[in-house]
């Protein structure tokens, strides 16, 4: 009896999901890679090589459940830059020669940029091995790196960068977006086709449904203002905070609008010594809200921002865009209007859309949307973060990785 041979080379093959980031940290990262990982396993036999130490959750025991391999990583701060170089590009260097003894041929390796070197990795790895690669594009480097000024466009090591970008994805098989904006600098790229993008966004980790504004709420309770912004999440590279509190300073005297801020990373660190120097009476600061607390936090302000640097289209994308409008809340993006989170804003009639660097726009946006009937977007901004769910962007991560399993071109490539 003739067995099918491209059945049986799918039946024998495995995942490996490489990443930094996978619990116990706590990172938006490591849960969208636990969430990739166990629907995977379902279907596959999946190896997770994690450089993430610690006891892993008791969701990830037992039969059709990822095996962890555990890759030495050494953490440091954001802020210490040189030391987290170092460090993250040691993690590479183990993880690549961890691929290079678990990758057979036919297999499929799933990766992020997440450290924004271990997908050139990952696909050297994949090509010596006769496996096929994709890569999950949160950030694309090094447009990130120029964006946030620690690099210079026309740099040496630009330009090192975006040739050591074309080897990579000439070699990669799919590249997976998580924003429709992130198509045209790909496709800049010699050796980028339309044909290995595919288009998966984050989703919302909250059950979408309107949540009312109430005076109980323990994060509003201490605030006599009747209209809150308001701020959470990381504050990296590319976003800016100084928008955020010039805003706030234009604004101290209208008593009816307060800023509600919580988050981490530099531009929190940026914030709090701006509010030091200046003690705004309209800024409070929550310490980081746990997951626990984060429906209630989210709920606690009548309008969200979310502030990037110029240039951010096809570059990030914010994951906490979703929960936002999961709560049903409008929310103010500091962003091009192609960006993928402002494509949707607008799109949909979910809030406003204000140019990077011009905080007289956004306390005047904030002002006006004080005076809105920002109630009324909650059902469109619930409805819009129904369709962003997990469910749907699991299957469709299942049908790319079955995709590069089962098909001839794909192996072809290689």
């Amino acid at each position: 009896m003739r067995v099918n041979s491209g059945l049986t080379m799918q039946s024998l093959s495995k995942i490996v999901v490489a990443s930094q980031h996978y619990p116990p940290d706590p990172s938006t990262t490591a849960t969208i890679m636990e969430e990739i990982a166990c629907r995977l396993a379902e279907e596959h036999e999946v190896l997770v090589l994690s450089g993430s130490p610690g006891e892993l959750p008791s969701s990830q025991a037992g039969p059709r459940k990822p095996r962890i391999l555990a890759v030495r990583n050494r953490t440091t701060g954001k802020a210490a830059l040189v030391r987290r170089a170092v460090a993250e590009l040691l993690f590479v260097v183990r993880a690549f020669f961890a691929l290079m003894r678990e990758l057979r041929r036919g297999d499929v390796v799933l990766t992020v940029t997440a450290p924004f070197m271990l997908p050139y990795a990952v696909a050297v790895a994949a090509k010596l091995k006769g496996a096929r690669s994709a890569l999950i594009m949160h950030d694309l480097f090094p447009d990130v790196l120029v964006m946030a000024g620690l690099l210079k466009a026309g740099s040496i090591m630009t330009r090192a960068m975006r040739a050591a970008n074309v080897l990579m994805f000439r070699a990669l098989n799919v590249v997976i977006t998580i924003g429709r904006d992130a198509e045209r600098p790909l496709l800049s790229y010699q050796g980028m086709t339309r044909s290995k993008i595919r288009f998966i966004p984050n989703w919302a980790t909250l059950a979408p449904a309107p949540r009312p504004l109430t005076t109980g709420n323990p994060f509003r309770r201490a605030l006599t203002a009747r209209f809150v912004v308001g701020l959470s999440g990381n504050l990296g590279f590319t976003h800016d905070p100084d928008i955020v509190f010039a805003a706030a300073r234009l604004l101290k005297n209208d008593s009816d609008i307060h800023f509600l801020l919580s988050g981490w990373g530099i531009g929190f660190e940026r914030l709090k010594q701006l509010q030091t120097d200046a003690d705004l009476p309209n800024v409070s600061f929550v310490p980081r809200v746990e997951e626990a607390q984060l429906e209630a936090f989210l709920a606690a302000a009548d309008l969200w921002i979310i502030p990037y640097r110029k240039d951010v289209a096809g570059v990030s994308v914010p994951s906490r865009f979703y929960n936002l409008l999961a709560v049903g809340r409008p929310v103010v993006i500091v962003s091009e209007p192609e960006a993928e989170a402002a494509l949707t804003v607008v799109e949909n009639g979910l809030g406003w859309v204000v140019t990077p660097g011009r905080p007289d726009q956004l306390a005047e946006t904030i002002r006006m949307a004080s005076r809105s009937d920002v109630g009324a977007v909650a059902a469109r901004a619930v409805r819009v973060a129904s369709k962003f769910n997990l469910a749907t962007a699991m299957d469709a991560y299942a049908g790319v990785i079955n995709e590069l399993l089962r098909s001839p071109d794909m192996r072809g490539q290689q």
